[in-house]
């Protein structure tokens, strides 16, 4: 399992949700213990943008791994 830490703002949201449904394999977002499917608009958007979120998913996507670097934040 990866584990990427990033922040998301509202106007990527839209970017994101497109890049995760790309991807054949699951892809999770969560911050504390409210975890949502990636690929879903409304559970990414209900997110808190304030905090670092984190995603997790096993596999890889060349454009979804590029979507998470813009997006990452340093650890």
């Amino acid at each position: 399992m990866v584990t990427r830490k990033i922040r998301l703002t509202q106007d990527k949201v839209s970017d994101f949700v497109n890049a995760a449904s790309k991807c054949d394999f699951d892809v999770d977002i969560s911050y504390n213990r409210y975890i949502v499917d990636a690929k879903s608009f409304l559970g990414v958007y209900g997110m808190d943008f304030s905090k670092v979120l984190t995603v997790s998913y096993v596999g890889y996507n060349a454009e979804f791994e590029s979507m998470l670097q813009r997006l990452a934040v340093a650890c």
